[in-house]
């Protein structure tokens, strides 16, 4: 366990030297991002590094995002109270945290078991009772509950998934990493208005894998 002392040091030196100092200006943000603690959402042996400007491994070849990827993408989805929220990719959980903490109602969708199995027992261990999690196959999404305010896919596929748009609500966005070569995307914000469906590049990104029937 990371003593406390530098728990903090870390979360401070993450939050000035990750976020504020690359344009992470949402002070909501920056706050869950504060009040979360990262290092809860790794082993043991990697909570040491958790707060490190890189990926952290969490098992079954799938990671927890750099902190500013995960400030980046929740930023870019405009998270308001009361939403409802789909994520695909679960992971760690430690986005999902993120997104409760803004004041979100989460649906995650995680097709690993035993990622599924670890981050729900997590996250009903830090009283996270405003996320809800499914074993399922994510590019589907979780038809049975939309429309969803917002969508965020957590893994890079080749395409948009269709059936995410069409649980999209109007209004509302999803923000994704989208690339026809695996590891090096394109982080895209799509929108729907009054019918209509919009997508703004957001830059480059490097996800893992978006495995499913709507990716490779």
């Amino acid at each position: 366990m990371v003593a406390g002392t530098d728990y903090r040091r870390n979360r401070e030196r993450m939050i000035r030297d990750q976020l504020v100092a690359r344009g992470i200006t949402d002070e909501h943000v920056l706050r869950a991002m504060w009040e979360v603690p990262r290092h809860l959402f790794v082993e043991e042996a990697l909570q040491a590094q958790s707060y490190e400007d890189h990926a952290v491994p969490i098992g079954h070849g799938q990671t927890i995002s750099h902190p500013y990827t995960v400030a980046r993408m929740t930023s870019l989805l405009h998270v308001e109270p009361g939403m409802k929220i789909l994520e695909i990719g679960t992971g760690s959980g430690y986005q999902a945290a993120i997104l409760e903490r803004l004041g979100a109602m989460v649906y995650t969708v995680e097709r690993i078991k035993p990622l599924f199995v670890a981050a729900r027992k997590r996250l009903l261990f830090m009283h996270c009772y405003n996320i809800h999690c499914k074993l399922d196959d994510g590019t589907t999404g979780w038809p049975e509950l939309a429309p969803f305010d917002r969508i965020i896919v957590t893994a890079g596929g080749p395409e948009i998934p269709l059936p995410l748009v069409r649980q999209l609500a109007d209004p509302g966005c999803m923000v994704l990493p989208v690339g026809e070569e695996k590891r090096k995307q394109r982080m895209v914000r799509v929108c729907k208005a009054d019918g209509r469906v919009t997508s703004k590049d957001c830059g480059s990104a490097a996800f893992v894998d978006l495995v499913g029937t709507h990716g490779w």
